[in-house]
């Protein structure tokens, strides 16, 4: 086993979150999406859940499962299209009609920014 290992399985990260973040928000650390497991601190950290799956508010249609779910970097919403400053979150595990609902979202294991050169 490596000596210098920091996080047990790094599924559960202490990182820096959007300010008004609190307990079951989707959020964005650079390309590192998750779930606050905790309030933002004064520090401005959480506790951010990095896999899984997660019942989440997404605003837009979603036709099919496995369509993925982008992340807006500057307010945490999640959103159905790319864009500038919009990121991959996930992917749905459900379907939902247009405007606003809760569906389960499997957190990506990594994130791109879609607004990025191919």
């Amino acid at each position: 086993m490596a000596k210098n290992r920091v996080f047990e399985d790094g599924k559960q990260l202490t990182l820096p979150v959007i300010a008004g973040t609190v307990s079951g928000s989707p959020v964005i650390a650079g390309m590192i999406p998750g779930v606050a497991l905790t309030d933002r601190a004064a520090d401005g950290t959480a506790t951010v859940q990095t896999d899984g799956v997660f019942n989440v508010s997404v605003t837009g249609a979603i036709a099919s499962v496995g369509l993925p779910v982008y992340i807006t970097s500057a307010t945490g919403a999640l959103v159905v299209a790319p864009g500038a400053g919009i990121q991959l979150f996930g992917h749905a595990l459900a379907t939902k009609g247009a405007g606003a609902g809760t569906i389960a979202v499997r957190i990506a294991q990594y994130a791109v920014a879609s607004d990025a050169p191919a």
